[in-house]
């Protein structure tokens, strides 16, 4: 009797905080209409982190996003008038897949400094983390739920950000202290009629945080293909990758594609999807310190071409988050990738005025 009744509450629990999510979604306003005036492409300046230098103690290029934006507007590809500024997630936002606990863990700076590996972050006053760290992760967030959306709408988005793939529900880590990839799948769970997604994660480190997250939801099949000589080493998120492909420190550019070709004609065959979340890291770069990897800057232009061309051919949407990328040159060369799937009608950057 008294294991009946356990089983009873544990079902209406479960249920409970799937009507809490779902309600919370569906009330959220981080999805808005916008105007075919402007491109499926999510951008602010907050996007940019910048406090007293301290952003130049971890490797990462902390503003990158802004850069990548500049490069594109001076090559004509983007008017600055048609990027699309997010709102920032909100606390209710967030706890769609994050638990209150792991929320509440933020308003330590001590741990906010562990999970964005800068360890000055501990002694600032958490307002001032707030305000100059976590609000900039906060709008990468919206920008990556919002792009689910428009990717839907029109076929394609980029988010000039997002792709904090180290983050699941209730851990941080590796400079990602918000699972933006979980939540904008579960807000196309819920808003957008979609229950197949595939995330191709091709950043250099495994993505332990969505792999964690979905790690018993058949609706998402994972794709990563990963260093497994360098962070974060997560053997159990392992067993929850649908297809890994590991390429171990020094591969080059043309091993590196051609076992992106051979695992893009697996996971077609694998699953069908509705939609396609892409993390395109760059940190794969030849010279990324922590990524190891030997792959030219035309590589990770090639690289994206067959990622989208595979989402095209099956007339899938996909939204793209640029991830890690640790090197001044990151932004340069996810410019030029952008340039080149205009080039070559994978995006469509004239948009419905078209004019630039």
């Amino acid at each position: 009797m008294s294991t009946m009744a356990s089983s009873s509450t544990g079902v209406s629990s479960s249920t409970d905080s799937e009507t809490l999510r779902r309600n919370r979604i569906l009330s959220s306003k981080l999805y808005f209409d916008v105007p075919l005036s402007k491109l499926p492409l999510i951008y602010s300046p907050s996007y940019n982190i910048q406090f007293l230098g301290i952003e130049k103690l971890h490797p990462f290029d902390s503003s990158k996003w802004g850069r990548i934006c500049r490069f594109l507007i001076v090559d004509g590809v983007l008017d600055k008038n048609r990027i699309v500024e997010p709102p920032e997630a909100t606390k209710d936002d967030l706890l769609v897949v994050h638990s209150e606990s792991y929320l509440n863990s933020l308003k330590s700076s001590v741990n906010v400094s562990i999970i964005v590996e800068v360890p000055p972050v501990a002694l600032l006053p958490n307002f001032l983390v707030q305000q100059k760290v976590l609000h900039p992760f906060r709008k990468q967030v919206g920008g990556s739920i919002l792009a689910a959306k428009l990717a839907k709408e029109r076929g394609w988005a980029i988010n000039v950000g997002g792709g904090f793939h180290h983050c699941s529900g209730d851990k941080g880590g590796g400079f990602c202290v918000y699972a933006d990839i979980s939540l904008c799948i579960q807000y196309a769970f819920t808003r957008l009629n979609i229950s197949r997604v595939m995330i191709i994660d091709l950043d250099a480190h495994q993505g332990n945080g969505h792999e964690k997250d979905f790690s018993r939801d058949r609706r998402v099949y994972i794709l990563d293909i990963y260093n497994p000589g360098i962070y974060p080493l997560d053997y159990e998120a392992r067993r929850y990758i649908s297809q890994k492909v590991e390429v171990v420190s020094g591969t080059e550019t043309e091993e590196y594609l051609t076992k992106l070709d051979e695992a893009l004609k697996v996971a077609g065959r694998m699953f069908d999807p509705e939609l396609v979340v892409y993390n395109a890291g760059t940190d794969i770069l030849d010279g990324d310190p922590l990524g190891r990897l030997k792959i030219s800057p035309d590589g990770i232009t090639a690289r994206d071409e067959k990622v989208f061309r595979f989402a095209h051919e099956r007339n899938v949407p996909l939204l793209m988050l640029t991830s890690g990328g640790y090197m001044k040159s990151s932004a340069r060369i996810i410019a030029d990738s952008i340039v080149n799937l205009s080039k070559k009608g994978l995006i469509d950057t004239l948009g419905s005025t078209g004019k630039v």
